[in-house]
């Protein structure tokens, strides 16, 4: 079942494909020593604008198909171009910036895991150690505090 899916959505794609170039700038319908008068207007510059990035790749293999309608009404087909160049490229960067975000989220997750883990080994680490070396080490410094103590009662009485 799932494979009839797969045959499905590739004959799907396919035939998108073939339609997007029988509609794709450059070819006879706008062609002025065929059709004269006839120029793309506002609807077709909406259509070149959406099927950019498929005409660009096609136009990679041949000469037959350009990115942009030569013969056109004008600022109408311009319009019409930009606008659905907006919608079909600036959409794919819309949805990178999401996809990003996530990622981004995921690994801000990830980091605060790591840092939870990290903590709580070191944690464990430090309380593992044995408490007569921490007894020594605390013995060490009473020692020391109190020489030093000494000491300096040992200079302030001699002053008087």
């Amino acid at each position: 079942m799932l494979e009839n899916k797969k045959y499905i959505a590739l004959g799907l794609i396919l035939l998108v494909g073939l339609m997007t170039l029988s509609c794709a700038p450059g070819n006879d319908r706008w062609n002025q020593e065929i059709n004269l008068g006839h120029t793309a207007g506002f609807w077709a510059g909406i259509w070149h604008g959406l099927i950019i990035v498929i005409t660009f790749i096609i136009s990679l293999f041949t000469n037959e198909v350009g990115l942009y309608e030569i013969s056109n009404t004008g600022w109408s087909y311009n319009l019409g171009f930009l606008i659905g160049l907006m919608i079909s490229v600036g959409g794919l960067f819309r949805q990178s910036r999401r996809s990003h975000k996530i990622r981004r989220k995921e690994w801000d997750k990830i980091g605060n895991e790591v840092e939870e883990k990290v903590r709580k080994g070191i944690k464990a680490w430090l309380d593992e150690a044995d408490k007569e070396e921490k007894e020594k080490e605390w013995e060490e410094i009473a020692k020391k505090v109190e020489e030093k103590i000494k000491k300096a009662l040992k200079e302030w009485a001699e002053k008087k």
